[in-house]
């Protein structure tokens, strides 16, 4: 019998996003965003880790991956409540044109801008009055995903690596992990805080069954000044 991907199984996946009338709006694959029109060189492209059940991705996609056996390809059509959310009209909002003014923004249709931490576009605008919409560009829409799951993930250090890296959108190479007596020891650029750092840990020792986790803050070697 194949093997099947289960709750809080690490997995690593290829996946292609399409609208109804099949554009292509996300993709791992860089070929597939080059034919498309998707590529951006500063994105890294390949097989995303996940923890299934994390949701570390669209959580219709992230439960349609239950069940499903290694190496086939597979399709899912998801309702706009398990993608992208619904179009709520109270996310469409009137921002007067002086608060543009105050950030030294000119405020044009199709503009992206960020306001109170809420990321918008720029709609409409009526002589002192700018129109913004802060619902995602895709809400209210139903979206297709291609998808295969090539394999689960069994290292350790490969676990920890992907969640640390998928949550705190810090790229892999900046943190330095170390396994030892199913012990992990994290060396990062900063340090996080005591609670973060807690919780972290602990959710991490729960879906890896590590015995300890424990950050670190990467030391600056200081130059001889005699050198």
């Amino acid at each position: 019998m194949a093997e099947v991907v289960k709750e809080q199984d690490f997995v690593e996946i290829d996946y292609t996003g399409k609208l109804a009338d099949g554009t292509v709006f996300d993709t791992t694959s860089e070929k597939v965003a080059k034919d498309n029109k998707l590529y951006f060189t500063e994105r890294k492209y390949g097989p995303a880790i996940i923890c299934v059940g994390e949701k570390q991705i669209l959580p219709g996609l992230d439960s349609a991956l239950l069940n499903k056996e290694l190496g086939n390809e597979y399709a899912v059509t998801l309702p706009p409540e398990k993608a992208f959310g619904k179009r709520d009209i109270k996310l469409i909002k009137i921002i007067p044109m002086n608060t543009f003014h105050e950030h030294k923004i000119q405020p044009q249709p199709g503009l992206q801008v960020d306001i109170d931490d809420q990321r918008g576009i720029i709609t409409n605008i009526s002589g002192g009055r700018i129109i913004v919409n802060f619902n995602h560009p895709l809400a209210g829409k139903e979206v297709t995903y291609v998808f295969t799951v090539h394999r689960k993930i069994t290292d350790q250090k490969e676990k920890v690596t992907s969640f640390l890296s998928s949550l705190l959108r810090m790229p892999a190479d900046k943190m330095k992990i170390e396994i030892k007596d199913n012990a992990a020891a994290v060396t990062m650029p900063g340090e996080l805080p005591a609670q973060i750092s807690t919780i972290l840990a602990q959710k991490l020792m729960g879906l890896t069954g590590l015995k300890d986790i424990v950050f670190k803050k990467e030391e600056i070697k200081k130059e001889d000044p005699e050198k």
